[in-house]
């Protein structure tokens, strides 16, 4: 009989369900775009914000990445600039999603899908402060404009807010 081992490697580099988002889904892009925008506000760096455009406009063309973008960079502006805490993320080429990048994809996910309950919960839980309202009307105009050029996230890529806020883990709801 094999004995199991507990996993000692920290919880951000443990695998977590956000690994399988595949590459160019709605998933995918929306947690890439806040991580690169993100990353460009804390660092100054545009080199950050380029490689979110690039990925973006990759994936839906020129045309069509514009005004998701310009939105996209309107909603994190708004949870950088409300957040009472630090929001961490990933580094720009990682293959995962940490607990926060889930939590902004689960709001536009929850946005997407009339989860008004579970778009507050994670508004709340990802900035941290009672005053949630500016972040709440960002995530619904960026989740419209995904909308409009066809982007649609899966209902099942609401977080279970529970399971994330008790155990630091990021489990997405069956």
């Amino acid at each position: 009989m094999l004995k199991k081992t507990s996993d000692r490697r920290p919880r951000s580099f443990r695998r977590t369900p956000s690994q399988y988002i595949m590459v160019n889904q709605p998933e995918h892009l929306v947690g890439i775009g806040f991580r690169c925008w993100l990353a460009g506000y804390d660092t100054g760096d545009i080199n950050c914000w380029e490689a979110g455009w690039n990925q973006i406009s990759r994936a839906l063309g020129p045309a069509r990445a514009k005004p998701v973008v310009t939105e996209l960079a309107c909603w994190v502006r708004t949870i950088h600039a409300q957040a009472c805490r630090k929001i961490q993320y990933y580094p720009v080429n990682c293959a995962g999603f940490c607990r926060d990048e889930c939590m902004a994809i689960s709001m536009i996910a929850a946005s997407q899908h009339n989860a008004c309950p579970a778009l507050r919960a994670c508004a709340f839980a990802l900035i941290g402060e009672s005053h949630i309202d500016p972040v709440i009307e960002a995530s619904e105009e960026f989740a419209g404009v995904l909308h409009d050029v066809e982007i649609n996230l899966r209902i099942d890529s609401i977080a279970e807010i529970a399971g994330i806020l008790d155990t630091g883990t990021t489990r997405l709801a069956n």
